[in-house]
């Protein structure tokens, strides 16, 4: 589902400026976020995701911005977390699902305190008066998250780390954010902004990610950090208010609505027979959701001057409601599934956005557009073995390459059909 709002007034005529907002949605999220960004790149002409002016990412959409703002493209990314072809990192499903021994044992050095507590009041206070106290003391001693999310850090420390990129946001070309709320006050934080630039972009999104129950808050500065989602959906103003001409987003969560014609798996008439974790997921995406539209509704009104476009899964789309958000061997089948929806969005609202595209000097791609064989995996191939060295002296001739394409706008067009 394409949701698109035409700036009302616009001050000047657009220079160009483009920002990317990505929500989170856990790994198939991520998934899916990742497809349609694939979708994008191939589909719109002068389009380079890796040089916008501005990214936001909550959560799994923490992850991609950080690679695009890093020059890290959608073909690369596909590579490294779907066909397993880079020459530059290997991806690990299991660093996602590691159990959090540390944290377990930490919560489980109190018990022994807590039943002395425990036996004491049963032979001190018959009457049972001070038990309920006692009984809320235990859960402190319940793990904060079941999986450690220290391998996911490490993990993104070495990609950020290689072929010229950079772990410090402020050596970023372009702006980038990563949202995370802060546990002790409830109030989001945005990695990259003044006061907080200097949090290495791994930690942020380790962060941002780090989802209450499944992994432990994480400790920087002394603060504890969680999922930046809580807040936001998409923190899009954080873009916004860069003055940016047009805002791209994408989010992976909808709730299901099987009366526009979605079908729930073989022998669930009804999502309650699904049970707690199908009554749950569609609970969280319904206030998401919701929290989005009334998000979207007020930046039309205080961005006027700014075209936005997001991208998200058609209500009536099974495929991603119902794969289990953790099923790391989906992820090519939700990537493909994600592409294509893309794809038939931009199609079929192709005569409403071609217009408002142009205005920023972009333009749809019909011949992608309408190729019915098109897949996530054209044009990935198996790019040429580089050294370290080929690496940055390839990046730093692309600059090169932006920078004249910047300084002769007319040469934009042969320079994204060399790219294609």
């Amino acid at each position: 589902m394409l949701v698109l709002q035409p700036a009302r007034k616009r001050r000047e005529a657009s220079q160009g400026r483009i920002g990317l907002a990505i929500a989170g949605g856990g790994p198939i999220g991520g998934m899916y976020e990742l497809g349609a960004l694939r979708a994008l790149d191939v589909a719109i002409e002068g389009l380079d995701l890796t040089r916008l002016e501005v990214y936001v990412g909550v959560s799994s959409g923490a992850f991609l911005a950080a690679g695009l703002a890093n020059r890290l493209d959608t073909a690369e990314m596909c590579r490294i977390f779907i066909t397993g072809d880079s020459d530059q990192v290997k991806f690990r499903p299991e660093i996602f699902l590691r159990p959090a021994f540390l944290e377990y044992f930490r919560r489980a050095s109190a018990l022994p305190r807590l039943a002395f507590d425990w036996w004491k009041g049963v032979l001190t206070d018959p009457t049972g008066s001070h038990l309920s106290e006692l009984i809320s003391r235990f859960g402190g001693a319940i793990p904060t998250g079941l999986f450690d999310n220290r391998g996911i850090e490490h993990f993104l420390r070495q990609v950020f780390t290689i072929r010229g990129r950079s772990n410090d946001f402020r050596e970023l070309a372009s702006k980038l954010y990563v949202v995370a709320v802060d546990l002790d006050s409830g109030q989001p934080v945005r990695f990259g902004s003044k006061d907080w630039d200097d949090v290495p972009i791994s930690r942020a999104v380790q962060a941002s990610s780090a989802l209450p129950g499944l992994y432990p808050p994480v400790d920087i500065r002394g603060h504890h950090f969680v999922d930046g989602a809580l807040r936001r959906t998409m923190h899009a103003s954080v873009i916004l208010d860069h003055g940016i001409d047009l805002m791209l987003g994408i989010n992976p969560f909808v709730p299901f609505n099987a009366s526009r014609g979605g079908q729930p798996p073989e022998g669930m008439d009804k999502l309650s027979e699904g049970g707690l974790p199908v009554v749950l997921s569609q609970t969280f995406r319904t206030l998401l959701q919701s929290r989005m539209q009334v998000g979207l509704e007020k930046y039309a009104q205080q961005y006027p001057d700014t075209d936005q476009v997001v991208f998200e899964p058609n209500e009536d789309d099974g495929e991603m409601f119902f794969t289990n958000v953790f099923s790391y061997s989906s992820r090519q089948r939700v990537c493909e599934h994600a592409f294509r929806s893309t794809l038939g969005d931009l199609r079929k609202r192709r005569a409403e956005l071609a217009p408002v595209l142009a205005k920023h000097g972009l333009r749809l791609r019909d011949e992608v557009l309408d190729d019915p064989s098109a897949s996530i995996m054209d044009g990935l191939g198996i790019p040429p073995r580089a050294t370290e060295t080929t690496a940055r002296l390839r990046r730093a001739l692309d600059d090169v390459d932006a920078l004249v394409r910047d300084r002769h706008p007319n040469r934009r067009r042969r320079a994204a059909a060399r790219r294609r």
